[in-house]
């Protein structure tokens, strides 16, 4: 007996395929959604627990190939069957080549269809995706952590490590580093991956109700409680409950944590009686505890308690190699969001990027991207990023060469700031353009 409906997703720009492939799916007791377009599917992906992706290669804007390496990077561990009515061997082995398990030729009958799901769903565990991406070899996505620096595989080999126990956990990295996905990902990566993810932010919820929101509370505990209520350790109990910015909770709450981590229970506010629970705990902050801590801000046995296992996340401008491969994701991120294809960057426009210190780290970049897919048709050039970007010169205080040589250096990339632009940059460097050229050539 079939106990779980598995969830297939069935991607065609051929209505009457989809309405053949739900009809045979539904009959074997499958859960059906199905999206005409990448752009559909995207958007079921983010929202939906998908076991199975069923695809077409060839459709309009963009093709089934573009949404496989969409997959293959973002969720690694979800098996893809291709179905195409245009086979091609060059088709079938980048197909192959890009983690598809199968690949179904129309027409095909109702037989070869069930074999190929069945042999794409009950993949042998030993063969999974993502099994090989820690034996030594750098990957470019793990969950949705994208990277392949040695700082971001020295991060997800600690990942590895602790995702499937529950010790608790404290993740340290500046503002829009990518805490929550790192929490993200020791939780849905490991054993415990089917019970509960709650993320709090402590630093957007009022200090007043924070012990509320967490611990719960019964009816008449304080003005506006009205009925007895579960809090988010209570919603959070057999898995991980994420607590970001933990350094703006109240000493109060910080006192009622340092009772969870020691006695494993929790007591709702206007109550006495004590709840067993079993949560791991994730913190993280941008915030400098040990300096809390001198300030008798932030208690220091619970900081000891928290940081049982630490994680320190680089800053954006530390890590720079793995820029590219961020761009790339939100290229298709926005571009099918807002253009309904893959939006392409040119090689300045990345060095531009590349360039860049990133004080804002990931989400300033991703942001940048967001606004320059928006502001091109089909391709980022220089022309579409901020004025602030073009025009950040950093040099390496180590490289000392000679004032002549600074110069050239200077004004070669003032230029590439500004798109070879010579007027443009003769503007900012207060020169004529034939003293550019001439410096150039000397």
């Amino acid at each position: 007996m079939q106990l779980r409906k598995e969830n297939i997703l069935v991607v065609d720009d051929d209505v009457n395929i989809l309405e053949l492939l739900q009809r045979h799916l539904q009959s074997w007791n499958y859960h059906v959604f199905k999206a005409i377009s990448v752009k559909e599917a995207v958007a079921i992906l983010r929202d939906s627990n998908i076991d199975l992706i069923i695809t077409d290669l060839k459709m309009p804007e963009v093709d089934g190939f573009e949404l496989i390496k969409f997959v293959s990077e973002h969720y690694p561990k979800l098996p893809k069957l291709v179905v195409t009515g245009y086979p091609s061997v060059q088709g079938s082995l980048d197909a192959i080549k890009s983690g598809v398990v199968d690949y179904l030729i129309k027409p095909f009958t109702k037989d070869e269809l069930k074999l190929a799901i069945d042999k794409s769903i009950f993949i042998p565990k030993g063969k999974e995706q993502k099994s090989d991406a820690f034996s030594g070899s750098k990957s470019k996505s793990y969950g949705d952590i994208i990277g392949d620096s040695e700082k971001i595989n020295d991060v997800i080999q600690i990942i590895e490590r602790v995702k499937d126990n529950k010790a608790t956990i404290f993740i340290k990295g500046e503002s829009g580093t990518g805490k929550e996905l790192v929490a993200r990902a020791i939780h849905y990566e490991g054993k415990f991956s089917r019970a509960p993810f709650i993320a709090v932010n402590c630093g957007g919820i009022p200090e007043n109700l924070l012990e509320a929101e967490l611990f719960g509370y019964l009816k008449g505990a304080f003005t506006g409680a009205e009925t007895n209520r579960e809090g988010f350790f209570q919603a959070a109990n057999g898995g991980t409950i994420f607590l970001d910015e933990i350094g703006n909770a109240s000493l109060a709450v910080q006192s009622r944590l340092l009772r969870v981590l020691q006695e494993k229970e929790v007591v709702k506010v206007g109550s006495t009686k004590a709840e067993k629970i079993d949560v791991r705990i994730v913190a993280a902050t941008n915030s400098d505890l040990r300096d809390m801590i001198k300030k008798q801000t932030f208690r220091e046995d619970l900081f000891y308690r928290l940081t049982v296992v630490e994680i320190n996340i680089a800053p954006l401008r530390e890590r720079k190699d793995d820029i590219h491969l961020l761009v790339d994701k939100f290229l298709f991120k926005y571009g099918v969001e807002y253009k309904d294809r893959f939006v392409k960057m040119t090689p300045e426009a990345l060095t531009v990027l590349e360039r860049y210190d990133w004080p804002g780290n990931i989400r300033e970049l991703e942001n940048i991207v967001q606004r320059a897919v928006i502001m091109c048709d089909k391709l980022i050039d220089v022309e579409h990023l901020p004025e602030h970007l073009k025009y950040s010169l950093n040099f390496s205080s180590d490289a000392l060469v000679p004032l002549k040589v600074m110069e050239k250096q200077y004004i070669e990339k003032v230029l590439l700031a500004t798109g070879n632009n010579k007027t443009k940059a003769a503007e900012i460097l207060q020169i004529d353009r034939k003293t550019i050229r001439q410096k150039l050539s000397e």
